[in-house]
């Protein structure tokens, strides 16, 4: 078995409307966006707005309760206090939010706003203790519904008597990752389809929920397209796959060559001793490395440490040389091609940066031979030169990442180059 990817990848984006029916909120209309790698779901929620300086207040607000959804911080918890309770005869109410915490991050949470439900359950009742205990025990995710009390606004927030003027505005609910996910009409552990609905299932536990749509044409539109959007990735993310032979160790009683299973899925390369027939048994792979964490080399017939032909080595970080045998000359440089494009993938999707030279502008370098490299660039001040020094646990690490960024940055700028592999 080889697999090759020798095609373009065609995305599909998409943009509309569905309706949510198994979720916090029953039967509300979301909007869905569709794009390379995820399901954006958006729900319409109040957000705050700055009033033109000639318009009033508008009091209208005060009549609205709102659900604000916040996510637990490690540190700093919901960012939020609370005063008020039955034993009042208060309403439980926010009396100060924290900067840059839980609360503040909504965006749509005020002092002076009266906490009536936490996660469906009504609180109005409750003493102030039995609301901070509430609170506390809400787990990661608290659901509030809230309405802006203006008399202990005014009282709470004295810097402040105006009323926050919100406006209805589509924000983020939930995002769904398309690699590897799973999109299904079916109920779950029955055989039973859903009426025109669907539910997208990401590798990582986050749901859609039930998405309902209006009629048939569009469930079946929406479904065509996520699935070729699952497709894609997949084809985009395994470049090779297909038997080698691996050289053993010198001096050893076993056979000197061995079958090994090669694949180039997402940045890296892996070898198993069988193929891979379930997805946990990517994780159970061993023998795993990031190509851009190695040299790949076909080597010549000088090379050859037997008869074997149609060899290469993987040099990686570990210091260890992995000698591999294709079956013929196109499968080797079939390896080669699906190498260079998974390395330009990777490197590609990498977005940290410490900083950043154009390649043309690196003059020399310099290093200790274990830990410390030196590089050197021009300026725009004519014979002016900016020195960086990199320091790294692995200088053969270092190295042969900036080999991959060389090879991926040639890629980018000469569109033959991935063209020809």
């Amino acid at each position: 078995m080889r697999f090759n990817h020798r095609y373009t990848v065609v995305f599909k984006a998409k943009v509309g409307f569905a309706t949510l029916c198994e979720s916090r909120s029953l039967g509300e209309v979301v909007q869905l966006k569709l794009t390379a790698e995820v399901l954006v779901l958006l729900r319409e929620e109040y957000v705050p707005r700055e009033p033109p300086a000639e318009e009033n207040g508008n009091e209208s607000i005060l009549e609205v309760i709102r659900t604000v959804e916040l996510r637990r911080e490690r540190e700093g918890g919901l960012g939020l206090s609370v005063k008020g309770g039955q034993e009042h005869k208060l309403p439980a109410l926010i009396s100060r939010i924290v900067p840059n915490q839980a609360a503040a991050k909504t965006q749509q949470l005020f002092v002076g706003d009266a906490i009536l439900k936490v996660n469906g359950e009504n609180i109005e009742a409750y003493s102030h203790d039995q609301v901070i205990e509430t609170l506390r025990s809400a787990g990661d995710v608290v659901t509030l519904s809230v309405k802006y009390f203006k008399p202990a606004a005014v009282f709470l927030n004295k810097s402040s008597n105006s009323v926050p003027r919100l406006e209805k505005s589509w924000v983020i609910y939930s995002s769904i990752p398309l690699l590897y996910a799973n999109l299904t009409r079916y109920r779950s552990g029955t055989d039973k389809l859903r009426s025109n609905a669907f539910e997208l299932v990401g590798v990582d536990g986050t749901t859609s929920g039930v998405l309902q749509f209006d009629d048939n044409h569009s469930l079946a539109e929406w479904m065509a397209a996520i699935t070729n959007n699952i497709n894609s990735l997949l084809t985009q993310m395994i470049e090779f796959m297909g038997w080698s032979q691996q050289r053993g160790s010198p001096g050893t009683n076993a056979q000197p060559w061995s079958p090994k299973f090669i694949a180039l899925k997402g940045p890296d390369i892996h070898l198993f001793d069988m193929p891979p027939m379930q997805a946990r048994d990517w994780e159970r792979c061993d023998t795993v490395f990031h190509v851009y964490e190695c040299m790949f080399k076909i080597l010549q017939d000088s090379e050859l440490v037997d008869d074997k032909q149609n060899c290469c080595s993987v040099q990686t970080t570990s210091k260890e040389t992995i000698y591999l045998s294709l079956e013929s000359r196109a499968e080797l440089l079939q390896l080669e091609r699906a190498w260079y494009r998974t390395n330009h993938g990777a490197i590609a999707r990498l977005k940290t940066y410490l900083w950043t030279y154009k390649f043309s502008r690196l003059k020399g370098s310099s290093d200790d031979g274990k830990q410390r490299l030196k590089l050197h660039f021009s300026t725009d001040t004519p014979g002016q030169v900016d020195a960086k020094e990199v320091e790294c646990s692995s200088l053969q690490l270092l190295l042969f990442c900036i080999h991959a960024f060389l090879s991926a940055k040639l890629a980018s700028v000469d569109p033959s180059f991935l063209a020809n592999y």
